[in-house]
């Protein structure tokens, strides 16, 4: 019996532009009615208050997601001077007020280079991360006091766009670029406190992830205009979204049978062990994401099975 056509969806990546007040939960699911087909995927959490770039991934293209994850990340956001909340955001209570009117740039920027570069970050209680098998966020809404260890995290750029005082508190607007696992509310937090007036985050945008550029991305709205017109969702093929994510390995037609059937390719020089590569065909097909093992190419994932 054939397949339905909306089993096995036209793979490939979309790039939407979350509206604030959604989940990416809520964006896969509109998604899902959108492509029509439940193999949908993201690519990073977006709070429900920011908005921004969010990689979703189509049919076989969730299997590239993995892949996507742990790119850097560039993110515009606004930091409140001033105020501390429960979660390190504008969706918490306030815990505690100061006047920060009387922080000078020169503190500001003091405190934001400590805060640069390769730093170990506490990441907010209220966060996705499991404690002892629990999400810490529902530790938090239970009442528990959550302590999270310190993880290593990259700050390439903090970068300070604008400032303005309101009241006794001060906004910044920010830009940085940050490694995978990064919290830029934790960031928040941790400049307010070390400016000794307390923060939290009252506005975020992701920018890009990787090579993905939220200027290249859709609006839910767009892209339900185009499916209502008679249109699919567009995506960026297996191929094109492959080459964005990692490094490329170009196949003859002998070395992709080799890897479509699951087999390595032997007497390869390592340019990274145990790297990755995208295995693309002269036609830009992803054969196989692949692994640099031992002077072999050992297929990770293979995405065009060659037949018997």
């Amino acid at each position: 019996m054939a397949k339905n056509a909306k089993d096995e969806p036209t793979p490939g990546i979309v790039l939407v532009d979350k509206p604030a007040g959604w989940t990416s939960h809520d964006v896969v699911g509109r998604m899902r009615r959108l492509a029509g087909t439940r193999k949908v995927g993201h690519a990073g959490t977006l709070d429900p208050m920011a908005t921004g770039l969010l990689v979703i991934g189509v049919g076989k293209a969730t299997k590239l997601l993995t892949y996507v994850v742990g790119h850097d990340k560039v993110y515009e956001a606004t930091i409140r001077l001033g105020q501390a909340t429960v979660t390190d955001d504008a969706e918490g209570d306030i815990t505690s007020e100061a006047d920060a009117t009387g922080v000078t740039a020169d503190q500001i920027g003091a405190a934001i280079a400590d805060l640069t570069g390769d730093i170990m970050q506490v990441p907010s209680a209220v966060s996705a991360i499991k404690i002892n098998g629990e999400r810490a966020y529902k530790r938090v809404r239970d009442g528990e006091d959550v302590e999270i260890p310190a993880r290593p995290v990259t700050v390439t750029e903090f970068k300070v766009l604008g400032a303005r005082r309101v009241g006794a508190v001060i906004d910044l607007d920010v830009r940085v670029d940050v490694s995978s696992g990064t919290y830029v509310r934790a960031l928040a937090r941790d400049l307010g406190a070390a400016l000794g007036v307390g923060g939290h985050l009252t506005a975020l945008r992701r920018l890009s992830v990787g090579d993905f550029e939220v200027a290249d991305a859709m609006t839910l709205d767009t892209l339900g205009a185009m499916v209502e017109a008679g249109g699919e969702v567009p995506r960026l093929s297996l191929g094109d979204a492959a080459a964005d994510i990692l490094p490329v390995r170009a196949l003859t037609p002998r070395e992709a049978t080799t890897l479509g059937f699951g087999q390595s390719l032997e007497g390869e020089e390592a340019l990274v062990e145990g790297g990755l590569l995208a295995g693309l065909t002269a036609d830009s097909e992803l054969v196989a994401i692949v692994k640099q093992v031992d002077g072999r190419l050992k297929p990770e994932i293979v995405f065009k099975p060659s037949q018997a």
